[in-house]
C-alpha cells in the first residue's frame, strides 16, 4: 500500500515514515505543501496530512484530493484545537482527525482501520518470527510478548538489518525524539538480547548496534 505523508516537522516526518515502512507500506514523506499537492495523482491508497504547512495548507490539499478520489482515506494530523478548522476538515471529506501530540501507534491503528490492512508476521530466522500487531516474538514455538520500547527497537533493527543503527537513530525512533541516556539505550538492548536468546544484536563500538540474522 502506498501512503502520502505531509508533515513539515522533519524529525516527526522521518519517524512516521520509518514506523510505517516496517509495516510494509511504501511511504512518500513531504514537508512542503506544494510538492505534496503536485504528487496527489501518483496512485496513493491513503493520505496523512498536516494542516499548517508551507505554501499550500492541508485543507486545500484535502479539497483537491476529493476532486479526484472520493473514497481514498484521508487522515488529518494537526495541533490546532479550533473547532471551525476541525469541522472544515470533515466537511471537505477527511475520514479521521488526530490531534498533536499523538502516539504514532494511534496513527498506525487509524490507517489499519481505514484501509483494512492485514498485519503480517516478520520472519528473521527459520526458527524465529515477530508479530508486530501483537508485539510477540516466537522462538521455537514459544511466545514472548514485548514491551512497547522493545518492539520499537526490534522494528528499527529489522528495518536496518546488517547495517549499523546509531544511538541517535534509536533515540529518535524508540523514544520519538525525547532525550534518553546512553545507559537507558544499553539497558533496553540487554533486555531484548535476553529475549531473543541467539546473538542477533551485535555492538558497533562507540556507534550503536547491528542486527545480523
Amino acid at each position: 500500500m502506498k501512503i502520502l505523508l505531509l508533515e513539515d516537522n522533519k524529525k516527526l516526518n522521518t519517524t512516521i515514515v520509518k514506523r510505517l515502512q516496517i509495516k510494509g507500506y511504501k511511504v512518500d514523506g513531504f514537508i512542503d505543501g506544494k510538492e505534496a499537492y503536485d504528487a496527489i495523482t501518483d496512485g496513493y491508497n491513503c493520505f496523512v496530512l498536516d494542516i499548517n504547512v508551507p505554501k499550500i495548507d492541508g485543507i486545500q490539499i484535502l479539497k483537491k484530493i476529493r476532486e479526484s478520489y472520493k473514497e481514498v482515506p484521508v487522515i488529518i494530523i494537526s495541533a490546532t484545537v479550533e473547532l471551525d478548522i476541525i469541522r472544515e476538515s470533515y466537511d471537505f471529506g477527511c475520514n479521521d482527525y488526530l490531534k498533536k501530540p499523538f502516539f504514532i501507534d494511534e496513527l498506525e491503528i487509524k490507517i489499519q482501520r481505514l484501509c483494512k490492512v492485514s498485519n503480517e508476521k516478520i520472519n528473521f530466522d527459520s526458527d524465529c518470527c515477530f508479530d508486530y500487531k501483537d508485539s510477540i516474538v516466537t522462538i521455537s514455538n514459544e511466545d514472548v510478548r514485548l514491551t512497547k520500547k522493545e518492539r520499537l527497537l526490534l522494528n528499527l533493527l529489522l528495518i536496518n538489518k546488517n547495517q549499523v543503527v546509531t544511538y541517535e537513530a534509536i533515540e529518535n525512533y524508540v523514544w520519538e525524539g525525547s532525550f534518553v541516556s546512553l545507559e537507558s539505550i544499553r539497558s533496553l538492548v540487554r533486555r531484548l538480547r535476553k529475549i531473543l536468546i541467539n546473538d542477533y544484536i551485535q555492538t558497533a563500538v562507540d556507534t550503536g548496534y547491528i542486527f545480523k540474522a
